[in-house]
């Protein structure tokens, strides 16, 4: 089929490689940049954007990715909120690519979590006392 099974010996690992190293070309447009580009615009093909670019939302995630970037709000991207808006809209209609944290599951962190404060300060404040 399609894999190959090829065995190295010992002496195949002795030998040096002969594999060449080809110096990066930072001109190279299709060589992964980062999140911006030199020019200063987005790399939507970084990896780091996780796909969000090219998904179903990508459109939406664009927009406001991008108003978000070149925001010059004193607040960065306090202009953005409808575009924000409008793409977690339409990533709740794909809720098996963009699960969504329950609400009731934050509240019951965040009551569990804050039950749990006041016991470890007390807890706290018991060591200190021992001691």
């Amino acid at each position: 089929g399609k894999d190959r099974i090829i065995f190295a010996t010992k002496e195949d690992h002795e030998t040096p490689s002969s594999a060449e190293l080809v110096a990066d070309d930072p001109d190279d447009p299709y060589e992964e940049q980062g999140l911006i580009l030199p020019n200063g615009d987005i790399n939507w093909n970084c990896p780091c954007l996780g796909g969000m670019a090219s998904g179903p939302c990508g459109e939406q995630f664009k927009s406001a990715f991008s108003c978000f970037h070149y925001s010059t709000e004193e607040i960065k991207g306090s202009d953005c909120v409808d575009q924000f808006r409008a793409m977690q809209d339409f990533m709740q209609k794909y809720p098996d690519l963009y699960p969504q944290e329950d609400e009731n599951e934050e509240k019951e962190k965040s009551s569990k979590d804050l039950e749990a404060t006041p016991m470890e300060a007390a807890a706290a404040k018991e060591e200190k006392g021992s001691s």
